[in-house]
């Protein structure tokens, strides 16, 4: 079986449907978006999640860690932030 967590929920792959399912309730993970599971808000018109707000130009990737794992920020340069978060 292989999971991953979408915003903090956990979610199963369906070989057969080719889909992620949230774990919790069976729906589609890629059709039914949730917000992030530690503080409740969706992402950014940019994309960001919504705690960490807009990092800026020179942030390639960042993640809060959505209350099931420490976050990070990880930047243009090479550099990487780990559990900065909480």
């Amino acid at each position: 079986m292989t999971y991953a967590y979408f915003k903090g929920y956990k979610a199963e792959y369906d070989y057969e449907k080719q889909d992620w399912f949230y774990t919790d309730t069976g729906e589609s993970a890629t059709l039914n978006p949730r917000p992030c599971k530690e503080c409740r808000n969706n992402p950014t018109e940019e994309g960001f999640d919504y705690c960490l707000g807009n990092l800026g130009e020179n942030v390639v990737s960042a993640c809060c860690g959505h209350g099931v794992k420490k976050g990070y920020i990880l930047f243009d340069d090479g550099r990487l932030f780990e559990e900065v978060l909480k």
